[in-house]
């Protein structure tokens, strides 16, 4: 009796935080051919095809499908890039970009205008440079990182360590900066990444990261392509300022970013995914937070499986094999309660994971997705996180050390 009293307070909590942004808007399905043409001559196809005569939605689905199977066939070289020239560190004062427009947080970004005009905040260094892959937003192909730079004597005797960590979808700046700064007190640097659309990424016409995740299926896909390729990219530069080894956090749709990331580049062997999922369109259609885009596929007369399907290109579970067969050690932390990747997806990742013997720690949390924000659920989460990069990394440093030496022996007996 209590177990169910429980869950109905976390499910009514978690539903109560997943209502207050009133800044959700239901937008019309858009294939958004247009945004992959450049990479797909099937995508190509179906613009040129457009303007002729408007297609079925059952035709628009079946191009759709088309394109999806052919880009993840060429995964390889959709998620292939070249490596930036025009790296840099700025630095300025740290801003908030709140994507709602609640009091509480209008008054919050207020404050840290104030305390940086006054000079009561300190000015932060951020990494910038230009994505590989470019959109229609100038603001949105200027890559930023917060840099969080491990103290020189906390990485002595040690390879050089740095871990990627990308938040959840509409993310404030400020949001993960906590963990980088625990990460840092383990000899570990940390670039806190902004996702495509997200804070001094987003356009300007957006309250909202809306154009990561929505009815445009095009725009979407390709907003995880980039992602993909800037988490990429801030390896390269850290490989270019010394560090040897490397692992990425991602919360929510950050785990679909980091998991692909780390399925296609293999210098990626530490990964934690907080909040996890196989099929980004299961997650569309049936979260509490994607309900405002779920409504829109309902309206063009779209299901649950055909969602799934057009989405596939930035779907973990196309590319599970892959991920599997590069070893890493991974953290899965889930949720009881959660009503934005509903619990069924998070287990069948770990049912994936078994499948194919990836080695991986599964952590639960006893509330939601937003809950996992709220007191005392993300210090559980904060020390799960915490806990496994430390160990995880450390297991790492003595790994190769090992190495090190078995290789010294071996060259003197020679």
């Amino acid at each position: 009796m209590l177990s169910r009293l429980y869950a109905k307070w976390m499910y009514s909590w978690e539903t109560a935080l997943t209502n207050r942004d009133k800044n959700r808007i239901v937008r019309p399905l858009e294939w958004g051919f247009d945004w992959l043409q450049d990479f797909s001559p099937l995508a190509a196809a179906a613009v040129e095809a457009s303007p002729a005569e408007p297609a079925s939605v059952a035709d628009d689905y079946a191009r759709m499908i088309a394109v999806n199977a052919d880009i993840v066939a060429r995964a390889d070289e959709f998620y292939s890039y070249t490596t930036p020239t025009d790296f840099r560190l700025e630095r300025r004062h740290p801003q908030l970009f709140p994507t709602n427009v609640r009091p509480e947080t209008l008054q919050e970004d207020a404050e840290i205008k104030r305390q940086a005009e006054t000079g009561e905040l300190e000015a932060a260094e951020f990494l910038r440079f230009t994505s590989p892959i470019r959109t229609r937003y100038p603001e949105n192909d200027t890559v930023n990182a917060r840099w969080y730079p491990a103290h020189p004597e906390s990485q002595k005797g040690k390879p050089k360590q740095a871990m990627i960590v990308m938040p959840q979808w509409n993310a404030d700046a400020f949001s993960h900066n906590a963990l980088c700064t625990l990460f840092n007190s383990f000899g570990i640097s940390c670039l806190r990444l902004s996702k495509p659309y997200h804070d001094i990424r987003r356009p300007a016409e957006l309250e909202r990261s809306d154009y990561a995740v929505s009815s445009n299926v095009g725009r979407t896909t390709e907003a995880c392509r980039q992602a993909v390729v800037d988490i990429r990219s801030c390896i390269d530069w850290l490989e270019s300022q010394g560090y040897e080894q490397f692992g990425v956090l991602g919360t929510s749709l950050g785990s679909c970013y980091a998991f692909i990331a780390a399925a296609f580049d293999p210098r990626i062997q530490i990964c934690a995914f907080n909040h996890a999922s196989t099929w980004f369109g299961d997650v569309v259609w049936t979260g509490q937070s994607t309900r405002h885009i779920q409504a829109a596929f309902e309206q063009a007369g779209l299901t649950q499986d055909q969602v799934r399907k057009i989405f596939s290109i930035v779907s973990p579970m196309s590319y599970m094999d892959r991920f599997a067969a590069q070893p890493k050690r991974v953290l899965v932390v889930h949720a009881t309660y959660d009503l934005t990747f509903p619990l069924k997806y998070s287990l069948d990742v770990l049912t994936n994971f078994d499948a194919l013997n990836i080695d991986y720690v599964s952590k639960v949390l006893p509330c939601g997705h937003y809950t996992t924000g709220e007191t005392p659920y993300k210090y559980i989460d904060g020390w799960y996180l915490g806990s496994f990069i430390y160990k995880s990394f450390k297991r790492l440093a003595q790994t190769k050390s090992a190495t090190a030496l078995e290789s010294h022996a071996t060259a003197k007996a020679q």
